[in-house]
């Protein structure tokens, strides 16, 4: 579970709620969940240095609190593989 700071709010996600990975959909490539954008286009965005709002302005179908919450998940389980 991860928690997502939205200006004030924070929002709970669960890791279901934001990915999905099915072979019938985009080769099975892990997307955002309800959509067909794989969440490598996200990290391509944000490696040429892109903000997260112009991927989500090229991307309505992902909401912010997905984006967010999927690199907060990346960044977790970074943390954990170097500990």
């Amino acid at each position: 579970m991860t928690s997502v700071a939205i200006s004030e709010e924070v929002c709970v996600v669960e890791k279901a709620d934001v990915v999905s990975r099915n072979p019938k959909v985009m080769n099975g490539a892990l997307v955002f969940k309800g959509t067909r954008v794989p969440v490598d286009i996200l990290i391509q965005h944000l490696s040429a240095g892109d903000p997260l709002d112009d991927f989500l302005d090229g991307f309505p179908s992902v909401s912010r609190e997905q984006a967010v919450a999927y690199l907060e998940m990346a960044a977790e389980t970074a943390d954990a593989a170097t500990a």
